[in-house]
């Protein structure tokens, strides 16, 4: 019932330097940080909050994330997202709903469920620009 008390479990990462700039050396020519997966979008973010002043960059690091993202969520670093279509009443929806807007989520969603896609790990996938 209230989004901001549930405990999200933390997942672990390594974000190494050379992948870091890498990353912050596209974003800052201009280029888009597409993530592939919500645990990926879910390290770059808790990185790049890491960054104070700058929206475009990310500190490499390795450990936990227990980054819990929802909406109204200010992205500072991925531009898209490429996930699942995941389950109803999860944390992983939470995040696709905080990248694209609770009304487009729920019109990809419909448009999924009439066209028979697959749901969760194994199924189709989408891409949220």
């Amino acid at each position: 019932d209230e989004v901001a008390r549930h405990k999200l479990e933390p997942e672990v990462f390594e974000l190494k330097e050379e992948t870091a700039q890498r990353l912050n050396d596209i974003k800052g020519k201009g280029g888009k940080i597409f993530a592939v997966g919500t645990t990926t979008c879910r390290v770059l973010e808790n990185q790049a909050r890491l960054v104070k002043g700058s929206k475009n960059r990310v500190e490499k690091g390795k450990g936990w994330t227990n980054l819990f993202i929802y909406p109204p969520y200010n992205f500072k670093f991925v531009d898209a997202l490429m996930t699942n279509f995941h389950l109803p009443k999860t944390t992983l929806l939470m995040l696709a709903a905080a990248f694209c807007g609770r009304e487009a989520l729920f019109k990809a969603y419909g448009e999924a469920v009439k066209e028979k896609y697959r749901f969760y790990s194994y199924g189709d996938a989408m891409l949220i620009i």
